[in-house]
C-alpha cells in the first residue's frame, strides 16, 4: 500500500517471505511513509484460506495487487506458484519499492508493475486481455472511498470473472461492503485490529468473523 511520499530519506525495514520458492528471503520495507504492509501474520492467514492445506493451489494462477505498497503479497503469490502478478501503485516511492524488491529476488518473468492510478491501470490490463484468478486490494485505510472506487471499477471491467476471488484488507472497525453489484461478500476474516473481505461474483454471502 503506498501514497504520493517521494521515499526520499528513509530508513528500510525488513519483512520475509513466509513460505514457497522464496521462504524466508527478505523483502523491504520503508519506515515513515504512508506503507502499511500487510502484516506477516495476516499475509500468512490470507494464504492459509486461499491454499486450504493445499500447497499447490496457487499453481498457475494471475494475480493483479492493488495499492501494492512492498509488493509483499504479490510476491509471496509469485513464491507459491502464481503464473503473473500485476503490481499497481501510484506512488512513485511504493513503484521504485516494488521493484526494489523484485530485483533482490531477481524476477524478472511473470511480474509487471504498473505505476498509475487505477482506471488507467485497469485500461492498460484490459488491452493485454488480463483475466485475474485473485485482486488484492490493501489501500492506505483513512481513503475508505477507495475500496467502493476500487470494487466499482473492478466490476466494471473484464479484469474479474465468475472465478475470480477479490480480497480487501481493511481495519476491523470499517467495512467496506457487503457487495457491489454482482460482487458479494462471502467471507469475512478478523485478526487484531485488521480484516480481510472476500468477494466473489454472485455469490452469497457467508460472513465468518
Amino acid at each position: 500500500m503506498g501514497d504520493q511520499s517521494d521515499g526520499r530519506n528513509q530508513r528500510y525495514t525488513v519483512m520475509r517471505v513466509i513460505a514457497g520458492k522464496y521462504r524466508s528471503r527478505p523483502l523491504h520495507s520503508v519506515r515513515g511513509m504512508n506503507i502499511r504492509p500487510t502484516s506477516d501474520r495476516l499475509r500468512e492467514t490470507l494464504f492459509n484460506v486461499l491454499t486450504a492445506g493445499n500447497p499447490a493451489a496457487l499453481e498457475g494462477s494471475v494475480w493483479i495487487d492493488l495499492f501494492a505498497g512492498t509488493g509483499a503479497v504479490g510476491i509471496e503469490a509469485l513464491s507459491r506458484g502464481a503464473k503473473q502478478v500485476y503490481f499497481v501503485d501510484s506512488a512513485t516511492a511504493a513503484a521504485e519499492l516494488i521493484q526494489k524488491n523484485l530485483h533482490s529476488l531477481e524476477l524478472t518473468s511473470g511480474v509487471k508493475v504498473l505505476q498509475d492510478d487505477l482506471p488507467r491501470a485497469f485500461w492498460r490490463m484490459e488491452r493485454e486481455h488480463v483475466a485475474a484468478d485473485v485482486v488484492f486490494l490493501d489501500p492506505p485505510y483513512h481513503l475508505t472511498n477507495a475500496y467502493g472506487d476500487a470494487m466499482r471499477a473492478l466490476v466494471d471491467s473484464s479484469l474479474v470473472w465468475a472465478m475470480s476471488v477479490v480480497i480487501a484488507e481493511h481495519e476491523k472497525k470499517f467495512d467496506p461492503g457487503e457487495e457491489f453489484g454482482p460482487l458479494r461478500r462471502f467471507r469475512k476474516l478478523v485478526q487484531g485490529d485488521a480484516a480481510l473481505s472476500f468477494y466473489r461474483m454472485g455469490t452469497g454471502a457467508d460472513v465468518r468473523g
